[in-house]
């Protein structure tokens, strides 16, 4: 299971994103910039990795890992870079950023680039499942990242990356299907899919994307000796997501607590 220090960080971030306020800090900052299909998120740590601040803001400047609107994305990091020193009171200089498992170094580059042109030096950059298992504390298992664009995997034994992969399927995919089957705009469906009075009826709808995405994670795995499997992003907070993979997969399947914030703290765990 995921540690306590973790939950209660994740917790804490949860609150600050929430709020929109600050933690005291001591010693040096870091920084972490989640370029996500769906949404945009830059969060501040302590030196100790204790949640300072956080911020994000829907974007579909960044899809599956490229970057399709270069100024825009730029231009939402930047804004939620100034509005975290207004709040904090002081600059932020370099930060780590994230990618999918396998998209190309160009795309990689990219990535870079924008964060960089945001006015952030960037001095790392990982894998989204990687940055999840930094951020809950795993060095045994699989992590599954089921963000807006993509859904992504890291095996790790002992602490490193054994196996990595990455399939554009994700939340939009869901949002999608549930678009076409009520027949209403996209964004309406968006709203539907977040909505918690209506999550039994749109998870019957959009269970086949669930599905597909289990089936893809039980393929990656053969092979493979992993027990437990950690699921991380927005797309996996469907209470009976965590069912569908245990039915594909026969292992334990654990779902992290504010799982859209998983990442993005693992992400400022790797700023230096």
């Amino acid at each position: 299971m995921t540690d306590s220090t973790a939950t209660r960080r994740l917790n804490t971030l949860a609150e600050l994103v929430s709020q929109g306020g600050y933690r005291p800090w001591t010693g040096a900052l870091k920084v972490g910039v989640d370029p996500g299909t769906a949404n945009i998120a830059v969060v501040v740590l302590d030196e100790n990795d204790n949640p300072v601040a956080g911020i994000s803001h829907p974007s579909r400047a960044v899809k599956d890992g490229v970057v399709v609107d270069f100024l825009t994305a730029s231009r939402v990091v930047s804004g939620l870079k100034t509005a975290l020193e207004e709040r904090l009171g002081c600059p932020l200089i370099r930060a780590a950023t994230a990618i999918p498992p396998g998209i190309t170094a160009g795309n990689t580059k990219v990535i870079v680039n924008m964060v960089e042109a945001a006015g952030l030096e960037v001095t790392d950059v990982v894998d989204e499942p990687v940055a999840a298992a930094l951020a809950l504390n795993i060095r045994h298992g699989a992590v599954v990242d089921v963000g807006g664009g993509t859904t992504g995997i890291s095996i790790l034994r002992n602490g490193e990356v054994i196996f990595s992969a990455d399939e554009p399927t994700g939340g939009n995919h869901m949002t999608l299907v549930l678009a076409g089957a009520l027949g209403m705009p996209f964004a309406e469906a968006e709203a539907l899919k977040k909505s918690p009075e209506e999550e039994e009826q749109v998870f019957t709808v959009v269970r086949p994307v669930a599905e597909k995405m289990a089936h893809l994670v039980a393929g990656w795995l053969a092979g493979y000796p992993v027990d437990d499997i950690y699921l991380v992003g927005g797309a996996s907070s469907f209470r009976q997501f965590a069912d569908v993979f245990r039915h594909a997969t026969g292992k334990r399947v654990i779902q992290a607590r504010q799982p859209l914030l998983v990442t993005p703290l693992g992400i400022a765990m790797r700023s230096r």
